[in-house]
């Protein structure tokens, strides 16, 4: 990813050309792809708009005629995707739709296979090779995680927050993605992808219909990759005001929840119900500051461990570590590699 930070309203290169790759892959041309969907004279290695990844998706699936772009032995024709929509459509809660869901994509992949599980008070979509020990392409993976959580999301009409996100792959270049994608916990040599949340939600009664389907599947894929978000939500206002300050200056719990006029228990409880404890907050946060820190390459190590509220060094190396898999320096070598 070179220099490249994250941004929930673009993409990382790497996931236009593995996009791309697949046209190459079938023997097409990709080059009147990137000129429709207006990637020519984009700056190289530049982040990609979402809308304009959504529009590559969409032409590359209508010149193969495959919705799932050559990633599976089967072909996944142009129209079944909508007709798994309208099946998850029959049940009446999250549970039953994302189980139909399931059912529909396997009724299809041969190479591939999704299910729901249920372990405790979590839950999860999973997605592993129908033959054991056959790897699944990266972006297969990918794909249909996105996919996935982007069509849960909406047969509700609210954001399911990812608790954590297993990967079938070691952690590969452009890792820090998936934590705006998918899960700010990330786990990766897993024996299957899995997207971890609530099993509470799978109650959540279905809010779509038929009719609100044609909206929705005419903006696919653009819409998959546009997480549901909610301005009001707790977290938003949470991080809005912690970001107004330096992290040496943030309020404690209690204080925040005066500032933002709702009792500790109140707020507590719409972050658990959102996913986002005030901790993970915080330390999103604080990563995202030492990420630009470390990428402009011009503050010393101790310097910013100490602005961003850490009372030793080795204690920021640690959760550095924790959240990237990297030391800061060897984070920062990287980024000017």
């Amino acid at each position: 990813m070179g220099s490249i930070l994250q941004d929930k309203n673009s993409v990382a290169p790497y996931f236009v050309e593995a996009a791309l790759a697949c046209a190459t892959m079938r023997g097409l041309d990709a080059t009147p792809l990137q000129r429709k969907a207006g990637l020519d004279g984009m700056p190289a290695g530049a982040r990609v708009p979402v809308s304009t990844y959504g529009t590559l998706l969409r032409l590359l699936a209508q010149v193969m005629d495959d919705e799932f772009f050559g990633l599976d032995a089967r072909r996944m024709k142009i129209g079944t995707f909508s007709i798994i929509c309208l099946l998850a459509l029959g049940g009446r809660d999250l549970g039953r739709a994302l189980d139909l869901t399931c059912r529909g994509y396997n009724s299809v992949f041969d190479g591939i296979r999704l299910g729901l599980r249920r372990q405790g008070r979590l839950a999860c979509l999973e997605i592993s090779p129908a033959a054991p020990g056959t790897p699944l392409a990266l972006f297969a993976q990918e794909t249909l995680m996105t996919y996935l959580h982007g069509l849960a999301c909406w047969l509700v009409r609210r954001r399911i927050p990812i608790s954590a996100a297993d990967f079938a792959h070691p952690a590969p270049p452009h890792a820090e993605e998936y934590r705006v994608l998918y899960s700010s916990t990330l786990r990766f040599d897993q024996a299957a992808a899995r997207l971890w949340f609530d099993a509470a939600l799978l109650a959540l009664p279905v809010a779509q219909d038929a009719r609100t389907a044609v909206t929705f599947l005419n903006r696919a894929p653009e819409n998959f990759l546009v997480r549901y978000r909610n301005p009001d939500s707790y977290a938003r206002r949470v991080a809005q005001l912690l970001d107004r300050q330096p992290p040496t200056a943030w309020p404690d719990f209690d204080t925040v929840a005066r500032t933002l006029r709702c009792s500790p228990a109140t707020l507590r409880r719409g972050l658990r119900q959102e996913g986002r404890p005030f901790q993970a907050i915080k330390d999103d946060l604080r990563r995202r500051a030492a990420e630009a820190a470390l990428t402009a390459g011009t503050e010393a190590i101790p310097d910013l461990a100490a602005r961003l509220g850490f009372a030793e060094t080795s204690a920021f190396h640690r959760a550095f570590r924790k959240w990237t898999g990297l030391a800061p320096g060897a984070f920062r070598a990287r980024q000017q590699a």
